[in-house]
């Protein structure tokens, strides 16, 4: 099954990434990651998406979350921060130290509301990278060997946990445990060797869609890996997904093409959506944990 999506915003974003749906509030809120930048959106009833406000930070925003009160968390370059409704922001946790090479990614909440958030390396490093998770007790880290902490996902149930490695082009899955947090053995699921695995998000059905970074394409994969609809995407690097109910929302980057390429893709960073028959799950909201202040 094949699908193509259409532009949704007329602006187009360096590095569009870590789209959310907040069904409660009835907006969109994603990151530009090289514009140190969280932008919040309204859903025209054609799938278009309304620009309506933005924070902007001292360094990158590799992602962000929200709270059941509408309060924000986001994902600085080393630390979370929480942004408040009056916009006052507050410290919550440090996650990689000041003078590490590396930001923080893509970041997702699990059934349960805690938070959890990759890295990546901002230099020549392999096999360094984490993906952590927030909770009482503090950051715990899951992963300490990844090459570029990538999407997250959850089926339906909560019982397995999907994350993508980037670089070697993995997605990975795990038994999980939402009511305690334990988690299982990491297990390999599928490989894509046509561009890179990026962000991604679950359907309703426990189907994986998963965006393809420099493969123009956001691929729907059953939980067995196997490949079973396409979107193609006007850009080329596709950068991450969502559902705001039955509508597909996907984000994109305008940087990072090459030169030669650019007149291939126009539209490169915009922010694109489509309709593929499907429902998504409902985005769990952010349950702040005692160690939050």
């Amino acid at each position: 099954m094949r699908f193509t999506a259409r532009p949704a915003t007329d602006a187009a974003f360096a590095l569009g990434e870590g789209p959310v749906w907040d069904e409660a509030r009835s907006r969109l809120l994603w990151v530009d990651i090289l514009a140190n930048t969280v932008h919040e959106g309204s859903l025209g009833v054609d799938g278009t998406v309304h620009a309506r406000r933005s924070w902007t930070f001292a360094d990158t925003v590799g992602a962000v979350a929200f709270a059941g009160d509408g309060t924000l968390l986001v994902a600085e370059r080393h630390t979370l921060t929480r942004v408040g409704l009056d916009d006052t922001r507050t410290h919550v946790a440090r996650v990689l130290p000041e003078d590490r090479a590396s930001r923080l990614n893509d970041g997702a909440v699990d059934p349960a509301g805690r938070f959890l958030v990759g890295s990546l390396a901002q230099d020549d490093r392999r096999g360094e990278e984490v993906l952590v998770r927030l909770e009482d007790s503090g950051v715990t880290v899951l992963d300490a060997d990844l090459d570029l902490s990538n999407g997250l996902a959850w089926s339906p149930a909560g019982d397995r946990f999907y994350s993508v490695d980037t670089l070697p082009g993995l997605v990975r899955v795990r038994d999980y445990d939402p009511a305690t947090g334990a988690v299982g053995e990491r297990r390999d699921l599928l490989t894509i060797a046509d561009g890179h695995p990026d962000g991604m998000c679950t359907d309703a059905e426990g189907n994986l869609w998963i965006a393809v970074w420099g493969g123009a394409r956001v691929e729907c994969r059953s939980p067995a890996g196997a490949l079973l609809a396409t979107v193609d995407v006007p850009a080329l690097n596709t950068s991450s997904c969502t559902f705001a109910g039955d509508l597909l929302v996907i984000t994109t980057a305008a940087r990072g093409m090459p030169r030669e390429r650019r007149p291939e893709f126009p539209d490169a960073g915009r922010i694109f959506t489509a309709r593929v028959g499907v429902h998504g799950l409902p985005t769990p909201s952010w349950v702040p944990p005692a160690c939050a202040p």
